[in-house]
């Protein structure tokens, strides 16, 4: 009997890890998640739905097979215990940086993004950080935890210092999050609403090393209603 295996790569990951200049691995992690949970299923329901996209964009007129890409899987996280899954997601981050590859994290709840973005800086500690979302994640305790997908942004900058942040498409917060993010107060650049000026500071970073961070919630729930925290306002697929 003739079987076909099934291979929950996300297409075109056609490249070994030793061969990859790119690896993508996921974090299924949902423990701070403070509304709709179900975060830490999204890496293989990624996966599962890359199959419907062609690996050829008319838009940017290139094709996912020119870049050599391995796809790891979920990494193996102890449930319940954020500590240590932020511990676990900064070492393996460290360990695909050490071998020269470029870590590309798929989410899990964007508290995820911390523990990557914090090895990526210590390897490059020029970094600058676009961060694409609905909400300011710029807390400085929620639920009084101070570590959780709301304010991570915020323990971000902590080691960024000033002026490394770029924040696009925000439309949710907290008063405090916008006074302390505002022009006067000279920590973050932040643009309410929308993606105005993104290319400017596309043009701006280009030969600085910069993390992009989206969270999916930024585009309308009109469009992506499958998320841990919808606002309306958003962005559109156009």
């Amino acid at each position: 009997m003739k079987m076909n295996k099934v291979d929950l790569s996300f297409q075109s990951c056609k490249s070994t890890y030793k061969d990859a200049d790119v690896v993508i691995y996921s974090i299924p992690m949902d423990n701070t998640t403070s509304f709709r949970p179900g975060t830490r299923f999204a890496g293989n329901a990624i996966r599962v739905d890359s199959f419907g996209v062609e690996w050829y964009s008319p838009y940017r007129e290139r094709d996912l097979n020119e870049f050599k890409t391995a796809d790891i899987g979920d990494l193996d996280l102890p449930f319940g215990d954020v500590d240590k899954q932020i511990d676990i997601i900064y070492k393996a981050t460290k360990q695909i940086l050490k071998d020269g590859k470029v870590p590309m994290m798929v989410g899990g709840e964007h508290l995820a993004s911390y523990p990557v973005i914090k090895a990526v800086f210590e390897k490059y500690p020029n970094l600058h950080i676009i961060h694409l979302d609905a909400h300011t994640d710029l807390r400085e305790s929620f639920f009084g935890r101070k570590l959780s997908h709301a304010t991570f942004m915020r323990h971000v900058h902590q080691f960024t210092g000033d002026g490394k942040i770029f924040q696009f498409g925000i439309r949710s917060g907290e008063k405090p999050e916008f006074d302390w993010a505002s022009p006067q107060a000279g920590h973050i650049h932040q643009r309410k609403f929308d993606f105005e000026g993104l290319d400017k500071i596309v043009e701006k970073l280009k030969n600085v090393p910069v993390y992009i961070t989206i969270d999916l919630d930024v585009l309308d729930p009109g469009v992506f209603p499958g998320t841990g925290t919808p606002e309306p306002g958003g962005m559109q697929y156009k």
